[in-house]
């Protein structure tokens, strides 16, 4: 093997503390590689890695012996083994999860992540994409273009690395031909121009060989371009494009180490800032002047993007985590309604209506994500009409928040405009997006600011209002044990109102079926509804099913604490089948209805109900008087 490697600096030699000081100046260039399965992502780096005297004499040992062991390239190094770590990698004999390695030249800095080509894993693969400058597509000369070419390339697009490298790999399988390799640039060249790819480079390579890597190769003479390391060295990280925005700057958390001390500490997304600077928090709007930039090797002058900070305040203003410091006269927006791209990484498929954790920079919000308008098909860049989104869809959605959150569009900002979906149940990551623009309704619709107040009305009826949630399956006597705890209210003089399920399909929710989304779209119709009673100082009895916790927990938020009753009515599944009354259960066992609860579709219990009930116990009337002296006080 010809050792093509850098030759150190002989400054290192001569002055240490300026070779020092050269290589912590140096910049950093964060890439991925990425491609289908075998495309060599994986021996690329690798060699990569050995080329910048990046191995150590212990682990080329050990690189030797596990190549002979468990290598794919006979007795010769196996270079991918120095980033598969995993034994499930070494063992299948590809790349499963994302792995980060460092390495440095004499001219720059490096931190690559090498990133999965199966389908299965294309969720590390966007995770690997969401911090990197730039893109290296490898795409085996053998077999071409393939889907999982296109669909990191469409994501590395859509994530807003404008910096691509084709890096056509394994030149040496195909005896470094020419025509092959112009046949896969031109068909690349067509793709990449549907999907909004303006610019990339492409080269020949061969990682195991380490063609085209280091320095250009003999095999090629036909490729006049510069070898692989080189442009990484040059290309330009677009920093100061950066640093010429507006200042933006999300707040990680409040700096309070003792009295005498109040800043704010973050990374600077965008922009410049000096003491005196004129800035805004945003959502509160509130001005004050920076009187000083801390760190914590002293005070600064300026700061710009990409540094983390901590930025102090001549005023005492509100600030906390979530909230982002901006430039006084050019502030971003702020909204609740979204259009978005949506990426989605779980098995489980997107449930439209669901509420999901949105973390966007340090805020986190409760957002519902609207059915998709339509997803998109990397292989025909088509607009395939879908109800969800499955496992590595990629579709765009309209998001809805609970609150007003600050935002830039994904293609000014991807810190203010970039967001994760976390399911609220396992805490699980289950999707990625951009944020396209604020919907229009968003900003026209403003909330009406009215004189009788919520308590002004709960007064009048000299009660405290309640939603008193009664959940449990069909048959358990939801519906009648309400019906009772109403007449006893009633007979104390206590303004209420029941909403049965099976009465509010009739009106409200009669476009409703009782698919998983229609079920949740019906409990949100009814908690928004139960709010708007509540707000009028009703007490309010609603009796449904309502079987996911995730929505009964979503009712539970709109509501100021302690106004939410869920109330479990604790029946065994065969004891309300037996009782039967509408003959639901009979028909749900012969199959003549589809997605019944308990039957074929889940019933998530309450795991810390309020108020349990166990009918198999109690009477209507005994589990009513329960409840009433459970939710005394009303007054």
């Amino acid at each position: 093997m010809t050792d093509t490697i850098y030759k150190t600096d002989a400054l290192i030699a001569e002055d240490i503390d300026s070779y020092l000081e050269t290589h912590q100046h140096k910049s950093l260039l964060r890439f991925i590689t990425c491609g289908s399965v075998d495309d060599g992502k994986s021996t690329l780096i690798g060699r990569l890695l050995y080329d910048s005297k990046m191995i150590f004499e212990d682990q080329l040992e050990a690189l030797q012996a596990d190549s002979k062991s468990v290598g794919t390239q006979g007795q010769e190094i196996d270079f991918a083994l120095l980033v598969d770590g995993l034994a499930a990698e070494r063992e299948q004999g590809i790349t499963i999860d994302v792995a980060y390695r460092f390495f440095s030249t004499e001219k720059r800095k490096f931190i690559v992540a090498d990133c999965p080509g199966h389908e299965q894993y294309t969720r590390n693969m966007v995770t690997g994409a969401s911090t990197a400058d730039l893109a290296v597509i490898l795409i085996d000369a053998r077999k071409g273009v393939l889907v999982q070419t296109r669909r990191h390339s469409y994501l590395c697009n859509l994530v807003g690395i404008k910096n691509i490298v084709l890096a056509v790999n394994k030149m040496d399988l195909i005896d470094y031909d020419q025509a092959k390799y112009d046949e896969i640039v031109e068909e690349y060249t067509a793709f990449a121009n549907e999907i909004g790819i303006d610019n990339f480079t492409a080269m020949p390579i061969s990682g195991f060989k380490g063609d085209n890597i280091t320095d250009n190769s003999a095999n090629t003479p036909w490729y006049k371009g510069e070898p692989l390391m080189a442009h990484l060295e040059t290309v330009n990280l677009d920093l100061d494009a950066s640093q010429s925005r507006p200042l933006r700057m999300p707040v990680q958390w409040v700096n309070r180490p003792n009295l005498d001390f109040r800043g704010f500490s973050g990374q600077i997304a965008t922009g410049t800032v000096k003491p005196g600077d004129e800035i805004r928090v945003l959502p509160s709007g509130k001005t004050s002047t920076i009187s000083k930039i801390v760190t914590h090797g002293g005070n600064l002058e300026e700061a710009v993007a990409g540094q983390s900070v901590t930025l102090c305040f001549d005023d005492e203003i509100d600030c906390s985590r979530g909230d982002v410091i901006a430039t006084a006269d050019n502030p971003p927006e702020s909204s609740d309604q979204f259009e978005t791209t949506i990426v989605w990484m779980d098995d489980t498929a997107l449930i439209p209506g669901r509420a999901y954790w949105l973390k966007l920079g340090t805020q986190m919000v409760s957002a519902t994500v609207h059915e998709p308008k339509y997803s998109v098909d990397v292989n025909t860049m088509q607009h395939m009409a879908t109800k969800t989104l499955d496992l590595n869809a990629i579709g765009v959605a309209e998001i809805a928040t609970d609150k007003p959150i600050v935002f830039e569009s994904y293609a000014d900002n991807r810190t203010l405009g970039g967001f994760i979906l976390i399911d609220k149940i396992s805490n699980a990551t289950v999707g990625a997006g951009m944020l396209h623009f604020s919907l229009r309704r968003a900003q026209n619709v403003h909330w009406q600011a009215t004189d009788i107040t919520r308590e002004a009305h709960a007064d009048l009826k000299n009660q405290k209002p309640k939603v008193l949630w009664f959940t449990g399956l069909s048959g358990s006597g939801k519906s009648t044990i309400a019906n009772e705890v109403e007449k006893h209210l009633n007979m104390m003089n206590r303004h209420t109102f029941l909403l049965d399920g099976d009465n509010v399909r009739h009106g409200l929710n009669k476009d409703l079926g009782f698919t998983e989304a229609d079920r949740i779209e019906n409990i949100r119709r009814v908690g928004e509804v139960a709010k708007l009673m509540t707000d009028a100082g009703l007490i309010v009895l609603t009796a449904f099913i309502s079987p996911f916790r995730a929505e009964r927990n979503m009712v539970r938020a709109m509501l100021p604490e302690s106004e939410f009753v869920e109330i479990f009515v604790d029946t065994p599944l065969e004891v309300a089948e037996q009782r039967d009354v509408k003959g639901l259960y009979k028909k749900a066992r012969a199959g003549e209805l589809k997605n019944f609860t308990g039957i074929d579709s889940p019933y998530e219990p309450p795991e810390i109900p309020d108020i349990r009930v166990n009918t198999v116990e109690m009477t209507p009337v005994e589990a009513a008087e329960y409840i009433i002296r459970q939710i005394a006080p009303l007054k």
